[in-house]
């Protein structure tokens, strides 16, 4: 048995914050992080934005690169967006 992942507390609202330093909307984001392979929808940003859902980690990696920061600033509490 595995056990669970530990969630970033943080994660939410970094993920809110660069959608916001984007100057995307809801669906404006979802579409950039969707591609043949991961369909995004609006309200599966907004459920990331509020810790009621993890993003699959091609999703986290999505929103790193469209941020331009690592992956490790999303999963550490302690380290802020650049």
């Amino acid at each position: 048995m595995g056990s669970a992942r530990i969630r970033p507390a943080r994660l939410g609202e970094k993920l809110g914050e660069v959608r916001s330093r984007l100057g995307y909307s809801q669906r404006e984001m979802a579409f950039f992080l969707s591609d043949d392979e991961a369909s995004i929808y609006p309200q599966d940003v907004h459920r990331y934005e509020k810790n009621e859902r993890d993003p699959p980690l091609v999703i986290l990696l999505r929103y790193a690169r469209l941020a331009r920061v690592a992956m490790e600033v999303f999963a550490d509490d302690k380290l802020d967006l650049p």
